[in-house]
């Protein structure tokens, strides 16, 4: 197994819609939310069965972030099965 992580940029307003989005399409081991500067705000671990009420508290920190600074980067950490 191998890491591969990705980062994308994005304004406060439009965090928690991308946050949702990437948990949506799966395959994703851990979220990390920075600001402009790369201070981590959060750092999301994602568990395989981690699924609608459970992620509740995260969705409020996220809005909370997201009220509170006007660039995000996020970067995510893939696990992707390595090739013989």
């Amino acid at each position: 197994m191998e890491e591969k992580k990705s980062e994308f940029k994005v304004k406060g307003e439009e965090l928690l819609k991308k946050i949702k989005e990437i948990i949506h399409q799966g395959n994703v081991r851990r979220i990390i939310i920075k600001n402009d500067e790369g201070k981590v705000y959060l750092e999301i671990p994602i568990t395989v069965g981690v699924v609608g009420a459970l992620l509740v508290p995260v969705w409020a920190a996220i809005g909370a972030l997201a009220a509170v600074a006007s660039n995000f980067t996020i970067e995510i950490v893939n696990i992707e099965k390595k090739e013989k």
